[in-house]
């Protein structure tokens, strides 16, 4: 069965009642895990289970450290990215963060509850009639000098930055321990005594769609981390890619499913901090010693205080073809977020296969076109300047070139490549052309396709209810 992926989605956020019960169960998930609560509502269970609550508290923190399954996979996948660094520490993935299992829960937080406006160096959010709306301090970015990739995985394409393996582990460190500042959770900000943590969610984004009776859907798991003033940001990916609950339970680990689940594991965390670090103090050479990649890259130093990527935001991301990838983002820029999530979806479609993320536009298409029964090459196609002899120069190995002036894939031999000047008739049911002279004719079947030198693609198609064959054109 697949998991499901909209816990609590389905909730009116406008209802009184509604909203006072999801702030009794924050104010639960707080006191459970020794955070102070907010005050002023929704305290009357965490009163009568104070007791409760703090056993299951001090339980847990006598107990191991226990990660989630995705979680504890992401960690294996650091521990042996890193191993040959010979690192005094590795980095580790936080165990107790704040997770938010229900859709709600990060816009909830993400204010005050007692206020219409909470502001902080890097946005604000505004309680409105139908919810909240968040105004990040930066909402446009461009892509130059942004995308970074860790070495020691997949190879790194030249249009993006490569990054040592030390270099991203200092900042994937720097991005678990960020300032107590930008810890702080906006939902507590008028108390006292304010809630520092990290905030959590599980995504399920679907990878391939269901396709009944030819394959099953599949999906696969993101865990995305934030520090508790960027809550927003969970806020708004969640309202896009769904909530998929809490990932200790055994029901939501991708893993005992593995009929719905693609087997790659992602992971995501903010760190807006990250850009106040130096090149020198995250492990980059000197110019002196830096190879002609890093200092095309930027990845070295001439001055000790040379900040990373000059002060500007980026994202590194670190992977290899176990199905693992880490993305840090050094910004709250919410795009960034939702544009992540789809890098890790063609990630995992990637090594899935039979499956390609869209992307904003990527997706392909080939227009094809009811012909009747006769294909006729028009001036649009002679004029591109194809023949059949270019065809044949290009694939020479992969055509067989027949004394009658046309050609069949080696490959797939049901293709066939025609003359620039063939017409195709189903009256005969013949493709007709001149070569050296002399007409030459081939009989045109039901399952070939028959292929002009500029690409474009004719084959013969049986209409579902009439039974009435025509021919189909496909563009190039």
């Amino acid at each position: 069965m697949v998991t499901k992926r909209d816990y609590g989605l389905r909730l009116d956020r406008t209802s009184p009642q509604e909203r006072a019960r999801l702030i009794s169960y924050i104010n639960i998930k707080l006191k459970s895990l020794g955070l102070p609560v907010y005050s002023k509502e929704g305290t009357g269970f965490v009163q009568l289970a104070a007791d409760m609550l703090e056993s299951f508290r001090q339980k847990n923190r006598l107990l191991p450290r226990i990660l989630p399954p995705a979680d504890q996979r992401i960690q294996n996948f650091i521990d042996q990215y890193l191993a040959d660094l010979g690192l005094a520490r590795i980095p580790q993935i936080p165990p107790n963060t704040l997770v938010l299992d229900h859709c709600g829960m990060a816009r909830e937080l993400s204010l005050p509850p007692d206020e219409h406006k909470h502001a902080s160096p890097t946005l604000t959010s505004y309680r409105v009639r139908n919810g909240v709306l968040h105004n990040p301090k930066s909402d446009r970015r461009t892509t130059e000098g942004v995308f970074h990739i860790a070495e020691g995985g997949l190879p790194i394409p030249l249009d993006k930055k490569a990054v040592p393996k030390l270099c991203f582990a200092k900042l994937l460190e720097a991005a678990l321990n960020p300032p107590l500042e930008i810890m702080e959770l906006p939902f507590t900000a008028k108390e006292n005594e304010k809630a520092h943590t990290f905030v959590s969610v599980l995504l399920r984004p679907i990878v391939r769609p269901e396709i009944p009776e030819y394959c099953e859907e599949r999906s696969m798991e993101i865990r995305f981390f934030a520090p508790g003033s960027l809550v927003a940001n969970i806020d708004f990916v969640e309202s896009i890619f769904g909530n998929s609950g809490d990932p200790f339970i055994p029901e939501n680990d991708a893993a005992i499913d593995p009929v719905h689940w693609t087997g790659t594991t992602g992971c995501i965390i903010l760190a807006t901090h990250l850009t106040e670090l130096t090149k020198k103090e995250i492990g980059l050479p000197p110019w002196e010693q830096a190879t002609e990649r890093q200092r095309r890259d930027g990845m070295c130093w001439r001055e000790p205080t040379e900040k990373y990527n000059d002060g500007k935001p980026f994202k590194i991301a670190a992977r290899d073809e176990s199905g693992i990838i880490i993305t840090i983002i050094a910004d709250n820029y919410f795009g960034y977020s939702k544009k992540e999530i789809k890098s890790h979806i063609s990630y995992s479609a990637n090594l899935l296969g039979l499956a390609e993320e869209e992307h904003a536009g990527g997706a392909l298409v080939f227009p094809s076109y009811n012909l009747g029964t006769r294909f006729v090459p028009d001036t649009n196609l002679k004029s591109k300047g194809h023949n059949l002899n270019d065809v044949y120069s290009i694939m020479r190995s992969r055509i067989d070139m027949r004394q009658e002036g046309y050609g069949i894939d080696l490959t797939f031999p049901n293709i066939i490549y025609l003359s620039e000047d063939a017409y195709i008739s189903l009256e005969d049911q013949m493709a007709h052309w001149v070569n050296d002279g002399i007409e030459e004719s081939l009989r045109i079947l039901p399952g070939n396709v028959y292929i002009n030198p500029t690409g474009y693609q004719i084959r013969m198609e049986q209409h579902s209810t009439s039974g009435a064959w025509r021919l189909i054109g496909t563009s190039a």
